[in-house]
């Protein structure tokens, strides 16, 4: 069924379920329906591009805002408010967006707008009285429903194209892998604008008539609190959202007792978090995998299969393989390049022709530029990015490995590495930590640790604190802004 007819069915066969709760109030399926036909009256009005931007808290907004724009035949262009102004202002402009859905708070938080671009603000939207309904004929699903944009190689966004059936073959591979359905209770903080948040917990819980629980900050005690309230079913969060929970002081395993699915993604899961979480509410993490070209879930470890630090194997209908540098497919516990082909594989990036065949092969399996491994069950392992990869005499050796030992440091509460020129070895490990609270630097502890762990030419050749290591919106660290 198409995307929007799927959400639209559920809406109107159940009009008083409550299928969002934010941190302002709860929207039954009436409110998101009624609301949209109000909203896209508006956006009408406002402008005739093919393409709309929407800029919100996560939050009910943003499905409303979705839908609206659907029912127009419309593709939307979520923000990252978190964007500087010049980036923010490239992906405006390459979008082809002229209005901009928001906010006041939003808008305070941003600051100024690009030049010529004009706002929405929902606050001026009348959402009373009996809209009239907007039947008009949606996108097909072969056109792009969604612009995402991620980061471009160029040091620019690009804006990744996927389509109504690139986003409703994920929601039904996702349904079929660990069988969602009406009674799941998803428990949602990521941002709305990333693909995870997009996908599964915006555009899933619509899809199987369920319920989504929103709130715009993470807050630890906050979490706990919605989760003893809502009692959810799924909880998608990254590494660091599971280890502050683990810091809230009157957690117990009966907070999260009705979760089916704990899941991480975005950066490698600690071991240390991944047992502290079950040590001290009883519920075993399972990490996934996915990117924002593959809309995005490839990869779900599940709890009854759980293997440590495996992602799982692929979801149904997405074909993987490991790929060496010569193009030659490798086998089980062998490392190389994931690639993929799938439903869910993105149509390319936007007004970037060069760069759309390049992210393909020549058999059109989408080139990840991760480095991966399948163990002889079909379980996924990540091992590295090929970009991040670094070479020391010769030999490769992937950041996440060395991170990973100066994590199981009880004073490192995070790490980055990155490389930095050597004259004799081409070039030598660089690492950055994050101190737990009240933990002393220590870095000759900290290197000694490393040699009894890691072999000599992998230690790395100095060890630098910070405060805070560079994150993104969703918390993953960005080891660009790292600098020798």
């Amino acid at each position: 069924m198409h995307l929007l007819s799927a959400i639209r069915r559920q809406l109107l066969f159940r009009p008083r379920h409550v299928f969002v709760v934010d941190d302002r109030k709860s929207w039954s399926g009436l409110e998101l329906l009624a609301g949209s036909w109000h909203l896209a009256r508006e956006i009408e009005k406002a402008t005739s591009k093919p393409a709309v931007a929407v800029m919100l808290p996560t939050s009910g907004l943003f499905p409303l805002s979705m839908l609206a724009t659907w029912s127009l035949g419309r593709t939307l262009v979520p923000i990252n408010y978190l964007l500087s102004k010049p980036d923010m202002e490239h992906v405006l402009r390459d979008a082809g967006c002229d209005t901009v859905i928001t906010v006041q708070p939003m808008l305070d938080f941003v600051g100024e707008l690009p030049a010529g671009v004009r706002t929405l603000k929902l606050e001026d939207v009348r959402f009373s009285g009996v809209p009239w309904p907007k039947l008009s004929n949606p996108l097909p699903e072969s056109e792009v429903a969604v612009l995402l944009y991620t980061s471009g190689t160029s040091g620019k966004p690009k804006g990744v194209m996927l389509t109504g059936s690139n986003l409703s073959s994920n929601v039904q591979q996702v349904r079929e892998w660990v069988d969602f359905g009406s009674h799941d209770v998803m428990l949602g903080v990521l941002p709305q604008f990333h693909s995870f948040g997009l996908t599964v917990l915006t555009i899933l819980p619509l899809v199987i008539g369920g319920k989504a629980v929103y709130t715009a900050k993470f807050l630890p005690k906050k979490i706990v609190d919605l989760a003893r309230t809502h009692k959810p079913t799924a909880f998608i969060a990254i590494p660091s959202m599971y280890n502050a929970l683990l810091m809230v002081k009157d957690g117990k395993p009966t907070d999260f007792s009705s979760l089916r699915f704990a899941v991480s993604g975005g950066e490698p899961l600690p071991h240390a978090v991944t047992q502290g979480f079950f040590d001290k509410y009883g519920v075993r993490l399972a990490e996934g995998y996915g990117l924002t070209e593959t809309s995005p879930v490839t990869n779900w470890c599940r709890p009854f299969e759980y293997r440590e630090r495996a992602v799982g194997k692929p979801l149904p209908r997405l074909d993987q393989r490991i790929v060496a540098p010569d193009g030659r497919i490798l086998g089980k516990n062998e490392d190389g390049e994931i690639r993929m082909k799938g439903p869910n594989v993105m149509k390319g990036y936007r007004n970037l022709p060069e760069e759309t065949a390049a992210a393909f092969d020549e058999h059109g399996y989408f080139r990840t530029g991760d480095m991966g491994r399948f163990d002889d069950d079909g379980f996924l392992y990540i091992t590295g990015r090929i970009k991040e990869m670094l070479i020391i005499a010769g030999e490769n050796v992937f950041p996440r490995e060395i991170e990973e030992v100066l994590n199981a440091h009880p004073s490192v509460k995070d790490s980055a590495v990155i490389g930095a020129s050597d004259g004799s070895r081409g070039e030598v490990p660089l690492a950055f930590v994050e101190l737990v609270d009240g933990a002393a630097f220590d870095e000759t502890s900290l290197r000694s640790f490393c040699r009894e762990r890691l072999a000599q030419f992998k230690v790395p050749r100095e060890i630098r604190h910070m405060e805070a290591l560079p994150r993104n919106a969703t918390g993953k660290i960005v080891r660009r802004q790292l600098k020798p």
